[in-house]
């Protein structure tokens, strides 16, 4: 069965359009499973913050790496099997073969991106595929997802 764990901000837009018509009727006859797991629940701090400045600095924030961190190993352990996915505008474009590949395996585990995005230290520890949908901005990466 392909289940998909979306880590994010904002859960509560899951299913969504996932939850209507033939995707729908599958999530609800168990063909497919969808979890969305609230990316505050790992903060530490009483007003559970999860962005902070890029290390070394730039413009803008973006989600703390350690906050990220134990949330990705919480949902996908090392031995999970399935692909850990960043939607990210600087990923590689979706195709339709990869969305094949996607399909025909376990599920996947995606990252919601946000703010001005997401620490290189994680995307290269915790092996984060990055996935673009298309060359236009978005709010964040659930609407990707």
């Amino acid at each position: 069965m392909f289940s998909a764990d979306i880590i994010t901000l904002f859960p509560e837009l899951f299913p969504g359009p996932l939850g209507a018509s033939v995707l729908g009727r599958g999530l609800n006859d168990g063909l497919w499973a969808l979890q969305a797991t609230q990316l505050r629940d790992f903060a530490t701090d009483r007003h559970r913050t999860v962005d902070d400045t890029p290390s070394g600095g730039g413009a803008g924030m973006v989600l703390k790496p350690d906050i990220l961190a134990k949330a990705i190993d919480a949902v996908a352990p090392d031995d999970d099997p399935r692909p850990r996915i960043l939607m990210s505008p600087r990923g590689t474009p979706l195709t339709q073969a990869r969305a094949h590949e996607l399909a025909a395996g376990p599920g996947a585990v995606i990252v919601c991106g946000r703010f001005e995005g997401v620490d290189q230290r994680v995307i290269e520890a915790r092996k984060l595929e990055e996935i673009s949908i298309g060359d236009y901005v978005l709010a964040g990466g659930e609407v990707a997802a």
